[in-house]
């Protein structure tokens, strides 16, 4: 006899980073509608929203303090001063427009291309009204930089000049005592007097020279700097293209959709709980996965499709039908999500074992009933569960139950006793799936295994795949049931109340896949 022991599990992770990208890649025709969509509405702005007619024109600034390392902050004030009501009503008047300064402040803007080049920009209802306001403002920010320039270059000669008189005149008052002063041969005090204000007269004399100088060359700085301000760029409309703006509009859509689609598809995933990785289906309903059927293979598909997804169904089909045969009890197929597809199942799985013995399906889904299905030729026999009690002993029954919300739990005990449940991944929330653990267990309704339906196709976490029919229990006497926290669903622990457990042959799996992949 060997004895099992409950490995510790590893704390969950309080993100599960593979689960939310599986997730998010689930939801691809959320974020891909919302991709779609930003697409069309960037379209739509393109087409329905031109951009009105824009007239460009580039004007040369000078500067007096031009250094070669300014990062940039002259240009910055031109561009800020362009945008006052001065330059505004000065270009208002040459257009001999009744606009307001703040409301034709708003038609046009200024940018700094470089320390020295300023781009203007104007808008207007026509071409024409565009470069004629694009011209105005360019001509009034040229005339208000050369006034201002003139105005500073003449306040800088004013000082100069002010400084020089005021030196002037108390050069005449040296030289007036220079000329009263006493004549050769007076006293040695009298002399040093004298060859002070001779000090005092040059010194004053080189102090004017340099004024003088200073005030003519700021007024020579001044035509240099005048005739460096100027519009180097006339005035022109610029050409609206439409495919480009289609495809600039369009792409920022795009990505602005796409990026929103992904953020939404990331918070819903995070908020709504809803496991989609088998290895946490598995955990949380305490049955292994025990196949895998893509729901497209469920409904009929196209030509080049048929046969894959035949092979996948008869595959499942024909495991299910060996799970049957393996024991004289009912089985029932309880759907979470796919009822339609559960319903497709019992089907197939009842033509397959009608060739043996006959069989009656059993259905008490509440919705997508298969009672008032038309039957094809050769179908089973399908039964409301009302009959279920008056069939005879001798006629296997497949039962097609829901344990989706809302369901009745009362009847699944009287339906069977085994059952293999179909899940849809990322249909059933964490909670839930532990309340249709808890509530089969408080049955006794044994979980023959899990058959996933709608897998992610790149999920390779381990859910406990099963090959051949689905294990039977394993029965062992006398051993204690284990204690709630070795790392099983907790939903599940009421299963261990009684003086026997049931414990899984270890098997290697096969997967169901809708595709002719490898075997795990």
């Amino acid at each position: 006899m060997t004895s099992t022991t409950a490995e510790p599990t590893a704390a969950a992770p309080l993100l599960d980073l593979q689960a939310l990208v599986v997730s998010v890649r689930r939801r691809r025709r959320l974020w891909g509608s919302l991709a779609l969509l930003g697409l069309l509405l960037g379209a739509a702005v393109a087409v329905l929203l031109p951009p009105p007619p824009t007239a460009v024109a580039k004007v040369l600034v000078a500067h007096q303090d031009d250094q070669p390392n300014d990062p940039g902050t002259l240009i910055l004030t031109d561009v800020a001063l362009l945008h006052t009501t001065r330059i505004a009503d000065a270009a208002l008047k040459s257009l001999d427009s009744s606009t307001s300064a703040e409301d034709f402040m708003e038609e046009y803007e200024g940018a700094g291309l470089t320390n020295n080049l300023m781009e203007i920009k104007a808008t207007g209802d026509t071409g024409e009204e565009a470069v004629a306001r694009a011209e105005a403002v360019a001509e009034a920010f040229v005339a208000d930089h050369v006034r201002r320039i003139k105005e500073a270059a003449a306040a800088d000669a004013s000082t100069l000049i002010a400084q020089r008189d005021r030196l002037q005149k108390e050069l005449d008052q040296v030289n007036e005592a220079i000329g009263d002063g006493p004549p050769e041969g007076g006293s040695p005090e009298e002399s040093a007097n004298l060859e002070t204000l001779f000090a005092r007269r040059a010194e004053l004399s080189s102090r004017i020279s340099d004024f003088s100088q200073r005030a003519a060359e700021a007024r020579v700085g001044t035509p240099r700097l005048i005739a460096g301000t100027q519009i180097v760029d006339a005035p022109h409309t610029v050409k609206h293209s439409l495919p480009l703006a289609l495809a600039t509009n369009g792409g920022i859509g795009l990505v602005l959709g796409l990026v929103l689609g992904l953020v939404i598809a990331a918070v819903a995933s995070v908020v709504g709980d809803r496991p989609v990785l088998r290895r946490d289906i598995a955990r949380h309903l305490g049955a292994s996965v025990t196949a895998e059927l893509s729901r497209s293979a469920l409904r009929p598909g196209r030509l080049w499709h048929r046969r894959r997804k035949r092979a996948a169904r008869t595959r499942l089909t024909a495991s299910l039908a060996r799970t049957v045969r393996s024991s004289t009890e009912p089985l029932a197929l309880l759907e979470l999500g796919c009822p339609r597809g559960a319903g497709v199942i019992a089907l197939d799985l009842a033509r397959t074992l009608a060739a043996d013995e006959p069989v009656v399906v059993v259905d008490a889904l509440p919705r997508h009933g298969l009672a008032g299905r038309r039957p094809k030729s050769g179908d089973p026999e399908v039964v409301g569960v009302e009959r279920a009690a008056a069939l005879p002993s001798d006629r296997r029954r497949i039962g097609v139950a829901s344990v989706a919300p809302g369901a009745a739990w009362s009847d699944l005990a009287d339906l069977a006793s085994r059952a293999v449940l179909v899940v849809r991944a990322g249909h059933g929330t964490t909670a839930w799936l532990h309340t249709v653990a808890r509530q089969l267990a408080d049955r006794r309704v044994e979980v023959a295994g899990v058959v996933l339906v709608d897998p992610d196709p790149r999920d390779r976490t381990d859910g406990t795949l099963w090959d051949g029919p689905f294990p039977v229990p394993r029965v062992r006497e006398g051993r204690p049931a284990r204690q709630n926290g070795t790392g099983s669903n907790p939903a599940v622990q009421a299963v261990a109340d009684g003086p026997r457990r049931t414990e899984r042959l270890p098997m290697w799996a096969a997967r169901v896949p809708d595709s002719d992949q490898e075997a795990r």
